[in-house]
């Protein structure tokens, strides 16, 4: 037998750049960050940041990629934080490692509440995981022994003497520890899309009877699922106690499911990119923004519900649109259109924050005097000056819509014409 005809032929396997120039960029602007945001509170944020979207990206395992709607995800990272801050405190695991041991906990814990909640799907999965969650906070109050009671359970990041010079007392060492351990996740997370377990959660997600026809168990596929989202979401939770040095049982309530539900869902629940584009976005509004108004949910609330209305695939859907206009060569066609319509947007917006700026102002910090500083500037919030500068905006804002939201539409259905044509002479 001649082992020239009978071996394999050779293939070739081109070299797969875009793949590398992302996860090159995604490394790049995580390095970079600290360089932009070297002031404390930059790196605070830029630490919170990281620890949400690694939140994010668990919970979209479950709600994106498996269609599972869940209101207490908090649970398995708030215990994975309690165990990380324990662990901490006994000096047991070295805190490069501890949120593995925040992740090992979020994990058991998915194994043991999981088996019960991945019963049932839906609707009642829903209802099961929110009953869940009051149960675990109402546990946190009662046992104090180990949540610490109202007060939590603190610890100190900094022990075990330097290692390679890294103590972790410097937010800077903090943000680079969190920045590893989000990259690697991200991988992970991103490598486990591509498994079979991976693939066949879509499958369970838009058709379960059909996976249970080929011979799948629907309800074991979603238990592993939850068992895994769980794992990344512990390590989450490890970080929030290195970065916060602090677990409360606001760690384990249902708000902080309620959040990380809402920024998964501003990102894009559609995307794998979706929760960290969401987890960006979350700490802005609810990290930044207070820090400038006292209305701040009132904004947030707003952002989602247009986002709802307007672009119901999430900030990742609208970056996506984006790229593709550009990668077929019809980002000119709607770039001034575009820039138009963000004008007329923007002054709305502008005048939005005025009304709401002074309205609360008036209403809340009346006692202090009327004067108040919008956008740099010191305005009277009991004068008709300042009202009607925002009346106008706003009014100019709906005039501009009216007449440029046409064209910028003609100019869109263009675009996607001409994209369709495009796809249709290469196939």
């Amino acid at each position: 037998m001649n082992p020239l005809t009978t071996s394999k032929p050779l293939r070739f396997a081109p070299l797969n750049l875009g793949r590398w120039l992302v996860w090159g960029g995604y490394a790049l602007v995580l390095l970079a960050a600290p360089l932009v945001f070297s002031k404390g509170s930059g790196l605070t944020m830029l630490s919170q940041m990281g620890t949400v979207m690694l939140f994010g990206l668990s919970y979209n395992m479950l709600l994106g990629q498996g269609g599972m709607l869940s209101f207490g995800h908090a649970v398995y990272a708030g215990l994975g934080a309690f165990f990380a801050a324990h662990a901490m405190n006994q000096a047991s695991v070295p805190v490069t490692l501890i949120p593995l041991a925040g992740g090992v906990a979020g994990m058991g814990f998915g194994v043991l509440f999981g088996y019960v909640t991945t019963r049932k799907a839906g609707t009642t999965f829903a209802m099961i995981t929110l009953g869940l969650v009051e149960l675990v906070f109402a546990s946190a109050l009662m046992f104090p022994g180990f949540f610490g009671g109202e007060g939590g359970v603190t610890t100190n990041r900094v022990y075990g003497g330097q290692v390679l010079g890294i103590t972790y007392g410097p937010q800077v060492q903090v943000y680079y520890l969190i920045a590893a351990w989000l990259f690697v996740c991200t991988v992970a997370a991103y490598a486990y899309t591509q498994t079979p377990l991976g693939r066949i959660i879509n499958a369970v997600r838009d058709n379960p009877e059909r996976v249970e026809f080929i011979g799948y168990d629907a309800r074991w596929v979603r238990y592993l699922v939850l068992v895994l989202s769980s794992f990344f979401a512990g390590v989450s939770g490890g970080l929030s106690a290195i970065n916060f040095e602090i677990v409360s049982a606001e760690n384990v309530s249902a708000v902080r499911s309620g959040s990380i539900l809402l920024f998964t869902f501003i990102g894009g629940i559609g995307f794998f990119f979706g929760p960290l584009l969401g987890g960006v976005a979350g700490v802005l509004f609810s990290v930044l923004l207070p820090d400038y108004t006292a209305a701040w949910q009132l904004y947030l609330g707003l952002f989602f519900v247009v986002l709802v209305r307007f672009a119901p695939g999430g900030l990742g859907a609208l970056v996506m649109a984006l790229l593709r206009v550009a990668q077929h060569g019809q980002f000119s066609r709607i770039a001034a259109p575009l820039a138009s319509v963000g004008l007329a947007v923007l002054a709305g917006v502008a005048g939005l924050v005025m009304v709401i700026e002074m309205t609360y102002h008036l209403t809340q910090d009346a006692a202090n005097g009327s004067a108040k500083k919008l956008f740099g500037v010191m305005v009277d919030a009991a004068g008709m000056e300042a009202w009607a500068v925002a009346g106008g905006l706003l009014l100019a804002s709906v005039a501009g819509w009216l007449l440029l939201q046409p064209r910028f539409a003609r100019a869109w259905d263009a675009a996607a014409a001409a994209m369709a044509g495009q796809t249709g002479r290469s196939a």
